[in-house]
């Protein structure tokens, strides 16, 4: 990248402009300065921070991080990761996707197509599978592999869950298509498949089996524990009815498609990743994944399956051990990916509506504490010879964490039993540091039809508002350096867009 020089009057002003950084307003990191209320909790520091942190992974040096980014994607990027970060621009999103003005073809023509040219391009992989496979190419070309995301979730039917399997299906089928290793994952949200009202009854009744043993469950199939001592069990009060007969069909239905699906990615030599979701419906998820997992695996002897532990979690370390002890015992080959949650504005107002404590951590820092205490458990268990592991993460911390920890443990860095993974359109800075660095790292790429990927990234930003937000140093500096024709300052500071992000996945 072209090294450019910086005014000198740029340089004059920037002590001005950044005490007036001081008096600016908070704007959309309001909802994660709510969340970072308490000093860290000492018992929870799982991995001792060195210098050997820093030196792990190198986030600093601009040019060789963004060494295969022209500066009109850099200009380009940072404008759009600005107008996200503004809770009002996801406000005003919601609204028009929800209003009648969509009713006009007119109106949803030119809405959609603007989406189209500007978060839809920055935050999708394409429309369709081959245009998908430009994404995928541009990825591998700069070292880095796809985690394929169709997507769709929340099926109302089983015509609508079939018609949702066809899809998985073909994106598991186009893995030959992708240059050689190039795919990491393909990506399953499980309610796309089987329906949040069934997914909701299964997981009452294996909430209440956990609290009462004697309860039998005629369909329930060969798996692994989805609770820990810890577990919140509030959402089931009462002991729930049985599942009806047709309600056991269709539970059937989607271990039939969650199966035919498994087969396909073990044909397309991919393993298969599925998303965490929220905790009314997250027993159920984590049943069907392991039932899953305890029937097949991939024909090298590598876990098929990565089932998302979310870290934000109270109980997320202990439902891990657990589940990993158990799959280590029976045999079972398991892979994880740990991120540190998406629901945190549900999960607390539901919490709050039953008056009961919310299952995620107190603050901000217990949550980061905990991601990194489950992502030194895992490291651990790969040099001991047993585990896999995708650390999503946006955090550069973490990330430099642990790095750091896999270097110390003397992992190959290019194992395929670690990855790193981040969202496609953020945390470049963290994804190319790791590149550099030797580790894989794979972009997650949602992709589909416009009209219908936009509704399930806007729900994404919606659970989440801290996910899209920078601080506001990051954004107006940004917003001061793009003013200027030299922008050597703007590429040094690219970088703190991306690491101060709260991540999702």
């Amino acid at each position: 990248m072209t090294t450019r020089s910086v005014r000198p009057k740029l340089l004059h002003t920037l002590p001005s402009f950044f005490r007036r950084l001081n008096s600016a307003a908070p704007s959309s990191i309001s909802a994660v300065a709510a969340f970072d209320t308490a000093a860290p909790d000492p018992k929870q520091d799982p991995i001792t921070r060195t210098d050997s942190c820093d030196r792990a992974i190198n986030v600093d040096d601009s040019d060789k991080i963004f060494s295969t980014v022209s500066t009109t994607k850099l200009i380009r990027s940072s404008m759009i990761l600005h107008m996200v970060a503004v809770e009002s621009m996801v406000d005003f999103g919601m609204w028009v996707l929800n209003s009648k003005l969509m009713g006009s073809p007119l109106a949803k023509r030119i809405v959609f197509g603007a989406i189209e040219r500007s978060f839809y391009d920055h935050f999708c992989a394409g429309k369709d599978l081959m245009e998908v496979g430009g994404t995928v190419k541009e990825l591998w070309d700069s070292g880095l592999g796809a985690m394929l995301d169709y997507g769709l979730e929340h099926a109302t039917d089983n015509e609508d869950c079939d018609r949702n399997l066809e899809h998985f299906i073909r994106t598991a089928e186009s893995v030959n298509m992708h240059p050689s290793s190039s795919v990491s994952f393909i990506v399953l949200k499980i309610t796309a498949i089987c329906p949040p009202s069934l997914l909701k009854r299964v997981s009452d009744l294996l909430r209440w089996e956990y609290k009462d043993n004697s309860l039998h469950l005629p369909w329930k199939l060969k798996t692994l524990p989805v609770f820990a001592d810890s577990s919140p069990l509030y959402h089931t009060p009462r002991r729930p009815a049985p599942l009806t007969r047709e309600e056991e069909s269709d539970l059937n239905s989607a271990h039939e498609r969650l199966t035919k699906l498994c087969i396909k990615c073990i044909e397309a030599n991919v393993p298969l990743l599925i998303d965490a979701e929220d905790t009314s419906i997250q027993p159920a998820i984590d049943y069907l994944s392991y039932s899953a997992a305890t029937e097949y695996r991939k024909n090298d002897g590598d876990p098929l399956i990565f089932n998302t532990v979310q870290a934000y979690l109270r109980d997320s370390k202990e439902r891990l051990i657990v589940a990993k002890r158990s799959a280590d015992e029976m045999g079972v080959s398991l892979g994880f990916k740990l991120v540190r949650g998406a629901y945190l504005s549900s999960e607390r107002q539901l919490a709050a509506s039953l008056e009961v404590r919310s299952p995620i951590h107190d603050t901000i820092q217990q949550t980061h504490a905990c991601y990194n205490n489950c992502a030194a458990f895992m490291l651990e268990e790969i040099c001991n010879g047993s585990g896999s592991v995708v650390l999503a993460t946006h955090n550069v911390e973490s990330g430099k964490l642990a790095a750091s920890k896999a270097m110390d443990l003397g992992l190959d860095k290019d194992s395929h039993n670690l990855q790193f993974g981040q969202l496609y359109g953020m945390a470049d800075t963290l994804s190319f540091g790791l590149r550099n660095a030797g580790f894989r790292v794979s972009k997650y790429l949602p992709f589909g039809p416009v009209e219908q990927i936009m509704p399930y990234l806007l729900r994404r930003a919606e659970e989440n508002r801290g996910l899209l937000s920078t601080s506001s140093l990051d954004r107006l500096l940004m917003r001061y350096e793009s003013s200027f024709d030299h922008l050597s300052l703007f590429e040094s500071h690219w970088k703190s867009i991306n690491g101060m992000i709260l991540e999702s996945h």
